[in-house]
């Protein structure tokens, strides 16, 4: 169990690190030009590393429905939508939102799949109660960043990334 929990780790700093370095990318160029690349060299580096995972028994599912390669259409807007609002908001911002919009997406699956087995309300509190605490601390979060006293993080992440402040 301690190694999937590594792993998960792992692709969490590999996603924080992914979202900055194609954040930079984007500032450069554009958020389409930085996932087209992000993408390119994923597809470059798994096109090596499959064989030698899986050697000679690769083979694409025969079966597979259409709708399952959907993830790749909705991967492509995920990095690009990333590197176009994290140099805007800065990494822990954006970091949070993301985080929040998963967790919203699990809970309302949750939720949609409670109410199709027939369960009753008293079972969905706790999902709805989550879903309400996630909402709470986008707002609260959002009304401390928009406190007039305090600099937003775009200014750390522009030194950061010694570029100038982006035009909002």
């Amino acid at each position: 169990m301690s190694w999937f929990i590594f792993l998960a780790v792992l692709n969490g700093i590999c996603i924080s690190l992914s979202r900055v370095l194609n954040g930079r990318l984007s500032l450069d160029r554009t958020a389409m030009f930085s996932s087209y690349w992000n993408h390119l060299i994923g597809f470059i580096f798994l096109s090596l590393l499959v064989p030698l995972v899986h050697g000679n028994s690769f083979s694409l599912p025969q079966n597979a429905p259409l709708s399952a390669y959907a993830g790749g259409v909705i991967g492509v807007l995920f990095v690009a939508i990333s590197s176009l609002v994290l140099p805007r908001i800065g990494a822990m911002r954006t970091s949070l939102l993301v985080i929040s919009g998963q967790m919203l997406v699990g809970v309302s699956l949750s939720l949609v799949l409670l109410f199709l087995r027939g369960q009753s309300l008293s079972d969905m509190i706790w999902p709805i109660a989550g879903m309400i605490l996630i909402l709470s601390g986008v707002y609260l979060n959002q009304q401390r960043q928009a406190t007039p006293d305090r600099k937003p993080d775009t200014d750390m992440a522009c030194r950061v990334l010694n570029k100038k402040k982006p035009a909002k």
